[in-house]
């Protein structure tokens, strides 16, 4: 029996790229930042749902608030608040037979309980615990302040995305050490549906520049220790646009997270996402199955969004995947 990789079609949304971190290795974030504007992320979502998305992934800046100048390019679109902007465009999603999933940085509780009723997932990826130069500008980096987040979201049982980033400073002790914070709230809280191990790519212009970025070999160490820390129900992801999968499956990955027929990935969008069709060429052996952005165990829990149950209910097979008889026939059947 040949082994499942999930995956999700998704839409990628850049809402902001004003950002109140300045981590050295990063190139999406801009000083002259911008807000998008309603109708370009119409656009988007409406190409990717023709496309046959079935995700809008909503990526920001984290605390724009934070940034002079800031709520003067969001009053351009009409809003003084950034959560209410990202309601307003998870609404737009929803009316178009996409699942919004938010990953919007650092946020309070009281954020995420704003944002829970119009989100199938949610997501923060922890980095690391390691205190490291790479974050040195960053004050949303403090890895105890986003444990608390990602703590927090499962006290709102939020079915929730977060992971490492590798080849940034830490050493392996530190990868360990990450994966295990993530699994104690997951123990706790039971949130947790995917820990993606996504690799450093340098950005030319950033400081980081010219450091080199991890090897395969140093990746699939990564994914063995992740799959060997984490609960079985923890899906652990790998990034196809940013390292060959293969060795990656091999050592013990099981989704390979986001591919968007429309648009890039913006915060590495010079790595182009392979198809699903060029992945299944790629992938010998293995089964390639398209989920939702929430994942079955989390559909049955009715732990997703108030404002997405319908359109769950319509996109699910008796599996808890995306039906695979019908783009949004609903499934009266499903238990």
């Amino acid at each position: 029996m040949r082994k499942v990789l999930t995956y999700s079609r998704n839409v990628f949304v850049p809402v902001t790229d004003v950002c109140r971190n300045r981590c050295l290795y990063c190139g999406f974030r801009r000083d002259d930042g911008r807000v998008i504007r309603r109708r370009e992320a119409i656009d988007l979502l409406d190409r990717g749902a023709a496309a046959g998305s079935a995700e809008a992934l909503f990526s920001l800046g984290e605390a724009p608030q934070e940034v002079c100048g800031f709520s003067d390019r969001l009053k351009e679109v009409g809003r003084d608040d950034v959560i209410g902007y990202i309601i307003e465009l998870s609404e737009l999603a929803l009316e178009r037979g996409l699942l919004p999933h938010t990953n919007a940085g650092l946020l309070s509780k009281e954020e995420m309980r704003r944002l829970a009723p119009y989100n199938a997932s949610m997501g923060l990826m922890l980095e690391t615990t390691a205190v490291v130069e790479a974050h040195r500008a960053s004050p949303g980096k403090n890895h105890q302040r986003r444990l608390e987040a990602i703590r927090a979201a499962g006290e709102l049982s939020i079915p929730f995305t977060t992971g490492i980033l590798v080849g940034i400073g830490e050493a392996v002790s530190d990868r360990r050490r990450s994966i295990e914070a993530i699994k104690e709230i997951h123990e706790t809280c039971g949130h947790i549906q995917e820990v993606i191990v996504q690799p450093f790519d340098p950005k030319e212009g950033t400081p980081m520049a010219t450091i080199p970025p991890p090897g395969l070999e140093p990746l699939a160490e990564t994914v063995k220790i992740a799959r060997s820390i984490l609960p079985p129900e923890v899906a652990v992801q790998v990034p196809p646009n940013l390292a060959d999968p293969l060795p990656l499956v091999e050592a013990g990955a099981s989704d390979l997270g986001g591919i968007s027929p429309v648009t890039p990935d913006w915060i590495n969008p010079e790595r182009l996402w392979p198809t699903p069709e060029e992945l299944r060429i790629r992938l010998p052996g293995f089964e390639m199955m398209e989920r939702l952005a929430v994942y079955p165990r989390y559909i049955d829990l009715g732990w997703h969004g108030r404002k997405t149950r319908d359109l769950v209910e319509r996109m699910a097979g008796p599996d808890g995947l995306r039906r695979r008889d019908g783009p949004y026939i609903p499934d009266r059947n499903r238990k």
